[in-house]
């Protein structure tokens, strides 16, 4: 675990080698987030994160949603997605369970472009088959707008993980 005062007094190369998975291979949000130093709390971290995502143009936020690995997928991820993914169940899935994930995937993907993003810690695997059956329902303009409030959620959680 860090402090907030050891993130305050990196170097910028070690600030975004520490956070760099943060946000899943994007490690720009980190770099940019790095001129907001010193920081007086760990929310006070998020909260500049946040602000660094939201002031981001369209292409980049895409390209941060793009960055996130497909839930479920049997895929190099960064330790981050592949704990959380484990933990939520998704890594015992049954062979029909995990074809069924996979043709969601094929379908979120076909329908947005991007892959289905879901905040998994403290959900199980139905709940999660659940929201993306749901979800599929929704207009490319929600689905872009829920995957950010989605990683902002996973951002969070990774931040209380990893800083004190």
């Amino acid at each position: 675990m860090m402090t907030i005062n050891d993130l305050n007094e990196m170097p910028l190369s070690e600030f975004v080698e520490k956070l760099k998975d943060i946000f899943e291979h994007s490690p720009w949000v980190i770099q940019r987030v790095e001129e907001f130093r010193p920081f007086s709390s760990r929310n006070d971290l998020y909260e500049q994160m946040i602000t660094v995502v939201k002031t981001a143009n369209e292409r980049e936020k895409l390209d941060l949603i793009q960055a996130h690995p497909h839930l479920g997928t049997r895929k190099t991820m960064s330790s981050f997605s592949t704990n959380e993914q484990k933990n939520a169940g998704l890594s015992q899935l049954s062979e029909a369970e995990y074809e069924f994930l996979l043709e969601m995937n094929q379908e979120y993907v076909h329908r947005f472009s991007f892959p289905f993003i879901l905040a998994v810690r403290g959900k199980n695997k139905d709940e999660i088959l659940q929201a993306m059956k749901s979800r599929l329902k929704n207009s490319k303009e929600q689905e872009f707008n829920q995957a950010l409030t989605e990683i902002y959620q996973i951002v969070q959680f990774r931040i209380e993980d990893q800083i004190i």
